[in-house]
């Protein structure tokens, strides 16, 4: 995917990709291992939205079923772009807990392969393709900032970055309402939270209700900080990326908010916009503010400095 400059710092446009999320990655990585029991049978994950898109993606592709457990207040958008690849869709509880326990229940039953959104080597493998492509890109990189939810994007971003370029830091961010991973980061053990806490943010894509065991195993070896950001500060952000022409959902945003607040250092940063589908609700929502923004002359979280983002090979 491509980099684009914006104002001091960079975008990494994950939301770009043809499922619009950076879990292609990760699902297109773990096929290849499960393959030949997915030909017979199938395969089957569970996930809030764009990790189950990305299974079914690539399931589509290679001929064979996929059933996606998804909770029950999956985005309409996201459960539409599943239905479209002619998966099977199974919905429980809103808990990330829940459909966990229901995918594996139902890959036992059926003899599916299992395709976890987050806790899998061959997952953080795929996802951790990001920021190899990153270390290709740029040279000026001082930070990446990474949106966090079960943990597997920054964990393949750090293990990538780490190995090639430690001086680079790696800075997760999160959902004030669910900074489950940062409490596990700064704590020194893995932290729970209940679905009623992640519930709060509008940020479905990162209201996993811990990091995964792998996940928490390489944010506390390699993740230099982890950071929060409030919701009107993650709206602030989808509108400057509105603006830009570009569009994003809320979990995709986490990571220019963070840079936008000064909560990381914008020269040099990157940015990883992790995922641009939104709901139609949010983004009629985010237009109408931006028009109105624009009738009264204000200016809202982008400021002279931000150009138009321009290409950065």
């Amino acid at each position: 995917t491509p980099v684009v400059r914006f104002g001091k710092s960079y975008l990494k446009l994950e939301c770009l990709q043809p499922v619009g999320s950076f879990k292609i990655r990760g699902a297109l990585t773990k096929r290849s291992e499960l393959l030949p029991a997915a030909r017979s049978s199938g395969v089957v994950s569970y996930s809030s939205g764009n990790h189950g898109w990305a299974v079914a993606h690539v399931a589509r592709r290679l001929g064979v079923s996929a059933t996606i457990v998804v909770p029950s207040d999956a985005p309409a958008t996201k459960l539409l772009a599943i239905a479209r690849e002619q998966a099977e869709i199974v919905s429980v509880a809103a808990h990330s807990d829940e459909r966990r326990l229901a995918a594996e229940a139902l890959a036992r039953e059926t003899g599916k392969a299992l395709i976890p959104p987050y806790d899998d080597r061959a997952v953080i493998i795929g996802q951790g393709t990001v920021g190899f492509e990153l270390l290709q890109q740029l040279k000026d990189m001082t930070s990446v900032v990474v949106p966090v939810g079960g943990g597997g994007l920054i964990s393949g971003v750090a293990a990538a970055l780490k190995a090639a370029r430690p001086a680079v830091q790696v800075v997760g961010v999160e959902p004030e309402y669910a900074t489950d991973a940062r409490e596990s980061f700064l704590s020194g053990h893995l932290v729970h939270w209940g679905p009623e806490r992640v519930g709060r943010t509008f940020a479905d894509g990162v209201r996993t209700q811990s990091l995964g065991e792998l996940g928490y195993e390489h944010v506390s070896r390699l993740v230099d900080d982890m950071v929060a950001v409030s919701e009107q500060e993650i709206e602030s952000a989808l509108v400057a990326l509105l603006e830009s022409r570009l569009i994003v959902e809320p979990a995709g945003a986490l990571s220019l908010a963070a840079i936008e607040t000064g909560k990381v250092a914008a020269p040099g940063a990157v940015a990883v916009i992790s995922g641009g589908n939104a709901s139609t609700e949010l983004l009629g929502s985010l237009v109408e503010r931006v028009a109105r923004a624009q009738a009264s002359g204000a200016k809202g979280i982008v400021t002279d400095q931000h150009q138009r983002p321009r290409l950065t090979k």
